[in-house]
């Protein structure tokens, strides 16, 4: 029988590692695997992920004691999240269960000092096997922080193919039809948070080379104010802000190119919703971004910062929209549909219980 699987996530926040433990969680117990997944603490957010929670804080003693309880009733512990990798290797100690922990980004930005390097490498040092999105960042992770090759594993991000259907030409309209002032226009879209290291301001600056195009804005966050005042100046009448999108896949409908001009990433979900969507993408030269975006094939790949750049590859993605699309939908049904990857996840978690 497979071992069970206790997740283990930072919050109930949708959030990259969140929403990816989610359908995981799904796609392994219908491989037959017990799972159980829980979250250290609540989100902040209205719209969350109906995981148990432990505690209020993600390392006060009474979470990592809960989660030590729950450790006990597991046969493989696989962590998602910074926060929820040292409460893990804590509640873990002594209990003689494999550690897997999966790394989102490329461990860049996990340790801003040499003192926090060091803790996490001695954190990332308890894992049984430290999991990276792509070939790149399982280099860094060994290089900085001294995991071995011999324990690491690379399975990239994934979104489930089947909740991002293909739209119909019908649907696409329609959608279009949805956002007042469109009017049939081009749509390009932004989807998710509206943080400062999203840079969404380059794509608003961007439409200046763009006049007959529209930027929908789907999310929400700190950055909105700045960037709807961006807006009212550069391309007043044609920055649309749409709030939260409940259904993504119902969002990037209404979109010719979705735009990511992020200047930090790792390999982003949105990039594999919208392939799935039929939907090209460019975005900024960050992380993996890369690996899900061929450059001149599915969308493009275009340097940090670099409005003009950007507008360029806007203006030749909405030429080339459908060929795009179809490459794009291609690539991600091939590589990044969650029921591939689940597969290698469910081989890894049979490979460290071998070891235990």
């Amino acid at each position: 029988m497979a071992a069970s699987v206790l997740q283990v996530v930072s919050s109930t926040s949708r959030r990259g590692a969140e929403v990816f433990a989610a359908g995981l969680h799904d796609a392994l117990c219908a491989r037959g695997r017990s799972v159980r997944t829980v979250a250290l603490v609540p989100g902040a957010t209205d719209d969350m992920l109906p995981f148990p929670t432990l505690g209020r804080r993600t390392l006060a003693p009474p979470t990592v004691w809960r989660l030590r309880r729950e450790v006990r009733r597991a046969g493989i512990v696989l962590a998602q999240g910074s926060r929820a990798l040292p409460a893990s290797v804590v509640a873990s100690l002594g209990s003689g269960h494999p550690l897997v922990y999966r790394a989102i980004g490329d461990g860049r930005g996990f340790a801003a000092t040499r003192a926090r390097q060091a803790r996490v490498g001695l954190y990332l040092d308890r894992a049984t096997v430290v999991v990276a999105l792509w070939r790149g960042a399982a280099r860094t992770l060994a290089a900085r922080y001294g995991v071995p090759v011999t324990r690491i594993a690379t399975i990239p991000n994934a979104v489930p193919a089947r909740h991002f259907p293909l739209p119909s030409a019908p649907a696409r309209a329609a959608a279009k039809a949805r956002i007042e002032g469109v009017d049939g226009d081009p749509v390009v879209m932004f989807l998710g948070s509206l943080s400062p290291e999203k840079e969404v301001g380059t794509a608003v600056r961007a439409l200046d080379a763009l006049p007959d195009a529209h930027l929908v804005v789907v999310g929400a966050g700190p950055e909105r104010p700045r960037v709807e005042a961006l807006g009212r100046e550069r391309a007043p009448g044609r920055v649309h802000f749409v709030g939260v999108a409940a259904d993504p896949a119902a969002a990037l409908a209404a979109a010719d190119v979705l735009v990511l001009p992020s200047r930090t990433e790792g390999m982003p979900g949105v990039l594999i919703e919208a392939g799935l969507s039929g939907v090209p993408a460019v975005a900024s030269d960050v992380g993996a971004v890369r690996e899900v975006v061929t450059d001149g094939e599915t969308g493009f790949v275009v340097p940090v910062g670099d409005t003009s750049a950007f507008a360029r590859g806007v203006r030749d993605a909405l030429e080339r929209r459908d060929e795009l699309g179809r490459a794009a939908r291609a690539r991600c049904l091939a590589r990044f549909d969650l029921d591939v990857v689940a597969d290698q996840w469910d081989h890894l978690l049979s490979e460290v219980a071998g070891r235990a």
